[in-house]
């Protein structure tokens, strides 16, 4: 088994399109992905998985059916499975 490292910071560079998960790796069977965001997204849900969120740069919203939670730098959340949410940004 060959580990390996993984640049964030080079791969968020290579991120051409808003709102296009790339996978970085998986980790229990789940996949790790990135993605820079801008505008607004779906109302939507999953219903195997739950979703995490963490804000490298800038802020992001995430809107439930009674709330919204807002992310800054270095801020996180999990949006457990079947829950209905919508992220957006103003900015990237």
């Amino acid at each position: 088994m060959k580990i390996q490292k993984h640049n964030l910071a080079g791969a968020f560079g290579a991120i051409n399109e808003y709102w296009s998960p790339t996978i970085v790796t998986e980790l229990n069977g789940q996949a790790v992905k990135i993605a820079k965001v801008k505008g607004d997204f779906v109302m939507h849900h999953h219903e195997n998985e739950d979703e995490f969120f963490y804000v490298v740069k800038g802020q992001l919203s995430i809107e439930l059916e009674n709330q919204t939670i807002q992310l800054g730098p270095g801020e996180c959340v999990t949006i457990p499975k079947g829950v209905n949410h919508r992220p957006f940004a103003e900015t990237e």
